[in-house]
């Protein structure tokens, strides 16, 4: 999130300080260009005699080179080196010139004032205040060097340490100027990159929404729509150029056109389900201004499929507890029968016409059992417990299992795949489970009339390398409108079948990180296929 964004660098908060920098320079050119105008211009008595006239000529054509190149190299290179040599080639000039001329001292003394504020604006503390202090140290030593060599012209000491109180108290307040301009621009580059997340974030939560969301202007022209509304607009509603590539409303789908001019004219929403291609769920369009008294619309695009799924998980969730309950109280009687009717199969005094009619009872009092484990099943919906598990070999012993556990007569059972072991991190338990609904799927419905089942559990890799299992059938194959609706609980094509089994077998798989889908055989039967994931990459989570 924002407050996790790295801080501002140095050299991105130096970037604000390029145009004081600029400013300095052109302050210290003005200054060196001044210098000799008043050395060789018509003017140059204003400023009285220099000591040393070829000294001070020489010195202010040096300084003007100095203060020219300073101003040409401004926008480049490293900002703190340019400051430094600046200042520096300012108070080495500067105490020079004011030796060189005596009488336009004072006034180089306080034009080189600007130039120590400006330092310390640009530097740290410790080196503005250096500047400062060299400065003070130069003015008081050029009044000692006069004083030694009789030249002082009646100035006092009290001029030099004036001076040097200035230079001290413009840099303390300028470099706490600079210091609070750094740290204000620092605080301004973070508010401003946390104001640039927030948009990404908010443009990427708009973009990935399952809601469409389209901007219409009052033209009835596309502004701006995300993916889930490019998706249900489909490619229709294209412009030819001359509307500058906007797609129009109208084109795209007419009804929502329609609905949104009604809205606009008589305020009244049409929230009827609305169905923008055949191929595409239905959506329930909701309008509403962009800004008040603004002609733009926002247009929400609700897929009335999610709330469908959304209801129904809620009402699978209900029936799930009241089924859970329901199943306990069956539980208990459906104990006592089965009871019941083992004591009187164990009795001598039942005829033999009656037997028949217990063996009924025994059936459907198994079978209800078996309705009653579904239920149970379904509600508890316990976390898996994955472990390495050796897919070929587990297979073969399920197979072996499911044989001697449930007598097949003359259909076929049997487990393929390759010698090399196929790892996989899943609950044996659930898998054992899954499997033993397909397979009982597939010997019940796979099979052509007349004729007996052949089943095939076959253990591979897919082409991904992960590790899948394929419950194989060679029956009549199941049609495309009822594949559809495979795995919805308590959808079943038999009366005899509670429509449980296949849901409960994809949510197992799905507790383990694993996939269950029909694929359809081109040659004829039905596949269910578990894609699972492989136990290194899995490990890793």
């Amino acid at each position: 999130m924002p407050s996790g964004l790295a801080p501002v660098s140095p050299a991105d908060a130096d970037l604000a300080l390029r145009r004081e920098l600029y400013f300095f320079t052109l302050y210290r050119l003005l200054e060196a260009a001044l210098l000799v105008f008043f050395l060789f211009g018509p003017v140059a008595d204003l400023i009285g005699a220099p000591r040393h006239d070829l000294f001070a000529r020489s010195l202010a054509l040096a300084y003007l080179f100095i203060a020219s190149l300073l101003f040409l190299f401004s926008r480049r290179g490293e900002l703190r080196s340019q400051v430094f040599a600046g200042i520096a080639s300012d108070l080495f000039f500067g105490i020079l010139a004011i030796h060189a001329l005596p009488r336009a001292g004072t006034g180089i003394a306080l034009m080189l004032m600007f130039n120590v504020g400006a330092a310390a604006l640009l530097l740290r503390a410790r080196y503005g205040i250096g500047a400062a202090v060299v400065a003070c140290i130069g003015l008081i030593g050029e009044w000692i060097w006069n004083e030694i060599g009789g030249e002082s012209l009646g100035r006092t000491v009290a001029e030099p340490i004036m001076f040097a109180l200035g230079y001290l108290s413009i840099a303390l307040l300028t470099n706490a100027l600079g210091r609070q301009m750094r740290e204000t621009q620092d605080l301004a580059e973070r508010r401003g990159a946390e104001a640039a997340n927030y948009a990404e974030i908010n443009e990427l939560i708009i973009r990935r929404m399952r809601t469409g969301v389209l901007l219409v202007d009052g033209e009835g022209r596309l502004r701006l729509a995300n993916e889930a509304a490019m998706l249900l607009l489909g490619d229709s509603g294209e412009y030819d150029g001359q509307r500058h590539g906007h797609r129009v409303l109208a084109i795209a789908s007419p009804e929502l056109a329609r609905r949104l001019s009604r809205w606009r004219t008589e305020g009244r929403p049409d929230e009827s389900p609305l169905q923008l291609a055949p191929d595409l769920p239905e959506v329930v369009p909701r309008f509403t201004r962009l800004l008040a008294g603004s002609d733009q619309t926002l247009i929400f695009l609700d897929d009335t499929s999610l709330v469908s799924r959304h209801a129904e998980s809620i009402t699978l969730a209900a029936l799930g507890r009241f089924s859970a309950s329901l199943a306990h109280e069956i539980r208990n009687p459906l104990a006592a029968i089965n009871y019941a009717v083992q004591l009187l199969e164990e009795s001598h005094d039942i005829a033999i016409s009656d037997r028949r009619l217990l063996e009924i009872v025994r059936q459907q009092g198994s079978r209800m059992n078996g309705i009653v484990e579904n239920v149970l099943g379904m509600a508890r919906r316990e976390p898996a417990k994955p472990e390495h598990v050796e897919l070929m070999g587990f297979v073969r012993q399920f197979v072996d299992e499911y044989r001697s556990s449930h007598p097949i007569e003359q259909d076929t059972l049997r487990a393929t795949g390759p010698r090399s072991q196929v790892e996989a991190l899943v609950d044996p338990r659930q898998l054992h489970q899954a499997l033993t609904v397909l397979v009982h799927n597939a010997l019940t419905y796979g099979r052509i009339p007349g004729q007996p089942a052949r089943v095939t559990v076959h253990v591979y890799f897919d082409e991904v390398g992960l590790p899948a299992i394929d419950v194989l059938d060679r029956g009549p194959g199941i049609p495309e409108s009822v594949a559809e609706r495979l795995f919805r609980p308590f959808f079943t094509t038999s009366s005899h079948g509670t429509g449980l089994g296949l849901y409960i077998a994809r949510e197992l798989c799905r507790a383990n990180q694993a996939s269950l889908d029909f694929v359809p055989v081109p040659g004829g039967g039905g596949c269910f296929r578990i894609r699972l994931a492989g136990a290194s990459a899995l490990s890793l989570v």
